[in-house]
């Protein structure tokens, strides 16, 4: 597809991209030459846009809006065993199953709290304790100075009187959290365990500091009767991001939008509503769209977990917890099985699972002789039948009366 951008001047040497969309008022609102809004499925219809705006020189721009406001990213909740397993994945290459094995032995180690949870929250009880997690790490070299500040500060104060805290969302265990105990059993650990630790160290720490702010500016403008549109994101207070920078990791979206620097925010100052702008014309973009990406051992566990629900939001995650396939404890199991019988191969370099010619046949054949057992949510109804059972909501001969039907 192509978009067409107009490329405006923010200082004596940057200039910044504004682009365009067919919002309503557009000679092009709707109609079927668009690919999305913000673009054309052929370039010669981008070039006629250009033609039109570019008719009457010098061609300007008039800045319709400006809005500046201010954003919040507030630290992720813990990890429970599936999202460490997913960042695991990510980070290092680990499949599920070795995660576990990782996790497992920094809990034989007494550093870490149980490892097979669901939960990504504490218990008040251990709210009331946490000073004593967060001063054994003052030990630990790598976190020693964000501990120390927290108790120094006593960030940790109110943790129970925030979502970080919740007794209902546990079944039973809460998520795991180093324990600030055992630290010279690292040395005798493997350096992706030693790794892994770090992850949940920092994750966990976290949790205490402040959300990060951005500044976000948002600039509408007008050629003719076509809108144009740019903003900028910067980060203006790092919060807590500044703990959860691992040792290891090569820097991160977050940090490429730390670039985008003050003097970005200084230069759009000049802008107001009103204004006509001299710019330096248009030019084409070209864009192409790409199949969703393959699932990784991380991902899928995640897809696990939520009923084959990819959903990035944590809150509507948690609405939907203890629906999904298997448990935190099963979860690595399954697809170990799949791969021992050949439904599937993982790679062990990447991660990335894809499917046998078996597991295609088994597909089709199950797709033609009982399409419902192929839908996760077949399984969440009957995990969330489960559910009220235990709660007493409906007893178990209203339940197993559904399921034989």
């Amino acid at each position: 597809f192509y978009r067409v951008v107009a490329t405006l001047p923010l200082s004596e040497d940057k200039n910044f991209d504004d682009e365009w969309k067919a919002v309503e008022g557009s000679k092009y609102f709707e109609s079927p030459k668009l690919y999305k809004e913000n673009g054309f499925k052929e370039r010669k219809d981008a070039e006629e846009l250009i033609n039109i705006l570019s008719e009457n020189k010098p061609v300007t721009m008039e800045v319709i809006s400006i809005e500046r406001k201010t954003e919040n990213k507030q630290p992720p909740l813990l990890y429970n065993l599936a999202e460490l397993q997913n960042d695991c994945s990510k980070f290092f290459k680990l499949s599920p199953d070795e995660t576990l094995k990782h996790t497992q032995e920094l809990y034989e180690k007494k550093l870490v709290t149980y490892p097979r949870t669901d939960a990504r929250v504490l218990s008040t009880a251990v709210c009331k304790e946490i000073h004593k997690n967060i001063g054994g790490l003052k030990n630990y070299q790598p976190a020693a100075e964000f501990a120390g500040e927290i108790l120094e500060k006593q960030l940790h104060k109110n943790i129970a009187k925030t979502r970080y805290c919740d007794d209902k969302k546990i079944t039973d265990h809460y998520a795991i959290i180093p324990t600030g105990q055992g630290l010279s059993n690292l040395n005798r650990l493997s350096q992706t365990a030693v790794r892994t630790y770090e992850l949940i160290v920092r994750r966990f720490l976290s949790i205490f500091y402040p959300a990060a702010q951005y500044s976000r500016v948002s600039i509408t403008s007008k050629c003719k009767a076509e809108a144009f549109y740019a903003t900028f994101k910067v980060l203006t207070d790092e919060g807590y991001l500044k703990i959860v920078k691992n040792s290891f990791s090569k820097p991160s979206k977050e940090d490429e939008d730390g670039k985008c620097t003050r003097e970005v925010l200084e230069a759009l100052k000049k802008y107001k509503k009103g204004d006509m702008i001299d710019f330096n014309g248009f030019e084409i973009k070209e864009g192409e769209t790409s199949p969703p990406k393959r699932y990784n051992s991380g991902s899928m566990i995640l897809a696990m977990e939520n009923a084959g629900q990819l959903i990035e939001d944590e809150e509507l995650r948690a609405q939907i917890k203890g629906s999904g396939i298997g448990t935190s404890a099963t979860r690595a199991e399954i697809l170990k099985k799949l791969n021992t019988i050949k439904y599937i191969s993982t790679n062990k370099k990447t991660q990335v699972i894809t499917p046998t010619l078996l597991g295609e046949i088994i597909y089709d054949v199950v797709e033609c002789s009982m399409k419902q057992l192929l839908n996760p949510e077949l399984t969440a109804s009957w995990e969330k039948g489960l559910t009220y059972v235990a709660e007493g909501s409906i007893t178990s001969e209203e339940y197993m009366g559904k399921l034989e039907n």
